[in-house]
Formats: C-alpha cells, structure tokens, sequence
C-alpha cells in the first residue's frame, strides 16, 4: 500500500509475537519511527509477559528511539479494530495469529527472541542489540517499500 493511501486513510499495522516484551517492540517503535503519521502501529501478545523488557528499551534508545512507555498488549484487544497488515515475528504468534477485521496482508518476519539469551550481562545486551539491527533493516525497508508501491 502506498503511503499516499495510507496518508488519505491511516491504516494499522500490527506486529504480532509470543511476549510482546520485546521482538514485537523493538519493530514497533522502528516501523512508527520509519513511517511517522501514514500508518497507525502497534504491537501485541499471544501470551503478553506483562512488562516491556528493560533491554529492549535500553538498545532502543541507543538509536534515539524511546519505547519506555510502550505496554504489553494481548492480541484480543485488536479483534474487534480494523487492522490491515499483520506481521509476526516469531514462529509461535503466526500459528495461533487470528485474521483482523479489515486484514489485508499478513507477513511473517520471524527474529529469534533476545529474551531467551543467555551469559553475561553484556552479551545479553550484544543478543538484544543484534536482533534490534536485524528487525531495523527489515521493518525500515518494509517502510520504504510502502513508500514507493503503487
């Protein structure tokens, strides 16, 4: 869907994953930082933890992107709002990912969870970090491709 669409109409983009502590947010905040005012995003849970994790803020405001006040959602709050694009990003969401009122496009983008890293406290953070990177390439070129469709 072109921007200009998405401009005339904001659609909403949902990021679907397990949690919603941490892959899910780290694409939110890029997608809505990366398309601005076109598009509604947001993010939810198949099973929320409760909490956006620490780390995930923490390397997202590396990049100057603030998801401190970002809340784990369970995915039923969405199923009655018009959704147009699902994407999930891990395995277990796009299993259980119902279809939204208005659902035009579904993704599957999965990144492994940095929540499950494990060692020092430092390689915890060099996990969340990569997988930030990782979600940042694909979801900013996502966005361009909004863009430029059409």
């Amino acid at each position: 869907m072109p921007l200009s669409t998405l401009n005339a109409q904001p659609s909403t983009i949902l990021i679907l994953c397990t949690g919603n502590s941490c892959r899910s947010h780290l694409a939110e905040g890029i997608l809505r930082t990366a398309v601005g005012d076109a598009a509604t995003v947001g993010s939810a849970g198949s099973q929320p933890a409760g909490f956006v994790h620490p780390m995930a803020i923490e390397v997202m405001a590396e990049i100057d992107i603030d998801i401190s006040r970002h809340t784990s959602k369970h995915l039923n709050e969405f199923l009655e709002k018009e959704v147009h694009t699902v994407i999930t990003v891990c395995g277990n969401a796009d299993q259980v990912c119902p279809v939204f009122p208005g659902q035009a496009a579904k993704h599957h983008w999965p990144f492994d969870d940095p929540a499950k890293a494990e060692g020092t406290e430092e390689e915890i953070r060099a996990t969340f970090r990569r997988v930030r990177d990782e979600v940042r390439v694909k979801f900013e070129a996502y966005a361009r491709s909004l863009a430029t469709a059409g």
